[in-house]
């Protein structure tokens, strides 16, 4: 069913009313909340939550990804709880559309997991990520209590009462065979609370997140779109071909979809693209078998292609054809090609950041808007040396460095009028903002290259899904970036030369010993270790390394790049020894 413009018609299943979740407690001491559950409330989420009881022994963590974890492992109870604290966030939020996203992403064909989206199709607003990890925690007879803990902790103040809200709901699941059973869980938690919501079936994240967009900004000034997957293919593909006005597509993009949702995501959005005259494009799609799950990310995939550094095996590309891969939910992409000497060449979310720098720079100036618009360039420490020097120097862009962590990337971007951000493994997009898309639109051009140059760049506006890193759209942005430059991945590749790199994992008895500072550069525990990167690094011609503690294993990853492979290897090691020596000597007590 698709979304209508009036959000309270047949996109949400509408609960009748039959009781209110809260009921002004009794008067008492000053401790005492201002409202407790009606004992038909409690009575029915307490049925609804038994069949999906915690397993003992468990720790859940809300993090960056939201929970990811065996499917089997308790987390129908966790999507139970989830769906308590998007309905908690749609009421904090006066009734805006909360997102549901059901999936683990990169992760093996066993694991899923469950995130939630925020109005403006952002992920969760940090400090609700701690209320997400309470509730997941709570043994299921006690979830009416840490519910109506919440409650009067975050909907009740001096000024507001948000309890009698009615919040809405969206979700949906990428193609693992434990979704149904997710999605069953989560609509007992919705209908046990008298949600509205709407269940948009298989999805990729990125759609999901658009929906979101769309949802909370129809009737605003800021309107971004229909909220259906025809409005989500039709706007891109529209996009796509005023963008690529005056410019032409060479040769034919191989698109690995990891056997994940975005294969069918992507044949449907060929239907929409033109196949002859302007913007014309040969996508041909691989790795598309979501008929069998555990073909999902199998010796296949953006995460795949970065960490093996190689082709899936089921490559058959000849040299110098593009390639693309998705993660199995199509909020990832990397590129890549073999060279005319049969060489694996790898580009990743780096080289896509300065590709799309270097087209939108150009675009910017084309345009006459050069003092009126800072764009800005956001990496993390992982970003290769080699990439952040030809930002400044190159294109002379500022480069902000960040924490690792998608949120905190796409934080950073808002601080420009247009920033574009990547991780190195392919999860990016391009902010944006408000006055940037008034200043672009509002431009009087002088000329018709100054007319193309804003065309074009009001297009991006539309074919750049904003609200979250999108796989599909930023393989058409790198495809439109390469047009306009008339380069082929040989070309693209020389822009600037990668410092030889390497990456460790080491494992360690408790991973909280290494706390870091300076966006994950620099160690501040255990005592010492920073001081001895810093004499390590200057042994090395353009030596940098720095160690940080992983989110979701005991394990830290040490990165090191060098003047040649031998000194990246060199440094890495000796790092990576003292963590492994450092783990087990120190404990951290700041």
């Amino acid at each position: 069913m698709e979304a209508k413009t009036d959000f309270h018609l047949p996109i949400m299943e509408k609960k009748p009313q039959g009781y209110a979740q809260m009921m002004p407690a009794q008067k008492g001491h000053d401790k005492d909340p201002k409202y407790t559950a009606k004992p038909e409330f409690a009575a029915a989420v307490l049925k609804a939550i038994e069949p999906y009881p915690i397993p003992e022994g468990v720790k859940y963590t809300y993090g960056t990804a939201g929970f990811r974890m065996k499917a089997h492992a308790g987390l129908d109870h966790v999507v139970f709880t989830v769906g308590m604290v998007a309905c908690l966030r749609s009421k904090s939020r006066n009734s805006s559309v909360i997102g549901i996203m059901i999936t683990a992403s990169h992760n093996p064909p066993e694991d899923n997991g469950v995130k939630i989206v925020d109005p403006m199709g952002e992920m969760l607003e940090s400090d609700w990520e701690q209320h997400a990890t309470d509730l997941a925690n709570i043994e299921s007879n006690s979830v009416v209590d840490k519910y109506t803990e919440l409650v009067n902790e975050l909907l009740l103040d001096g000024l507001r009462e948000l309890h009698h809200v009615q919040p809405r709901i969206v979700f949906a699941r990428d193609s693992r065979s434990s979704g149904p059973h997710l999605v069953k869980a989560l609509k007992a938690s919705l209908d046990a609370l008298q949600v509205d919501y709407h269940d948009y079936g298989v999805l990729t994240t990125p759609q999901l997140h658009y929906m979101v967009r769309c949802l909370n900004t129809l009737t605003t000034p800021y309107y971004y779109g229909e909220p259906s997957e025809k409005g989500y293919f039709k706007k891109m593909a529209d996009a796509w071909v005023k963008v690529m006005h005056g410019r032409t597509n060479y040769g034919s993009l191989t698109v690995d979809c990891a056997n994940g949702v975005g294969g069918p995501k992507l044949q449907e959005l060929i239907k929409y693209l033109p196949k002859s005259g302007q913007g014309a494009i040969d996508i041909r799609v691989v790795n598309d078998n979501i008929a069998n799950p555990d073909a999902l990310n199998f010796e296949c995939g953006a995460d795949f292609v970065k960490t093996r550094q190689r082709a899936p095996p089921s490559s058959k590309a000849a040299p110098m054809d593009r390639c693309c891969s998705l993660d199995g939910d199509a909020d990832r992409i990397v590129y890549y090609f073999l060279d005319e000497n049969q060489k694996f060449q790898l580009l990743d979310g780096d080289r896509i950041a300065t590709l799309a720098a270097v087209f939108i720079g150009e675009m910017v100036q084309n345009a006459g808007l050069a003092d009126q618009l800072k764009i800005g360039v956001v990496q993390t420490a992982y970003a290769n040396g080699a990439s952040t020097e030809f930002l400044d120097v190159v294109l002379k862009l500022p480069t902000v460095c960040t924490s690792t962590g998608v949120k905190h990337l796409h934080s950073a971007a808002h601080r420009f009028d247009i920033g574009i951000y990547f991780e190195a493994n392919g999860h990016g997009t391009v902010l944006f903002s408000d006055l940037a898309i008034e200043i672009i639109k509002e431009a009087k051009p002088q000329s018709p290259a100054q007319e193309h140059a804003l065309e074009s760049l009001v297009a991006l506006t539309d074919l750049i899904n904003q609200a979250v890193g999108d796989a599909i759209s930023d393989m058409l942005l790198t495809e439109v970036s390469l047009s306009h430059k008339c380069w082929d991945p040989q070309q693209w590749k020389n822009t600037y030369f990668d410092l030889p790199n390497r990456l460790e994992r080491v494992e360690v008895e408790d991973r909280t010993l290494f706390v870091t500072e300076d966006a994950d550069r620099k160690l501040i525990a255990p005592p010492g270790a920073q001081d001895f990167i810093v004499k390590q690094q200057r042994l090395y011609m353009k030596g940098r390394s720095f160690a940080r503690a992983s989110g979701t294993e005991d394990a830290v990853r040490v990165y090191a790049e060098a003047h040649s492979q031998a000194e990246a290897d060199r440094l890495a090691l000796a790092v990576a020894g003292m963590v492994r020596e450092k783990g087990r000597r120190y404990q951290y007590t700041g």
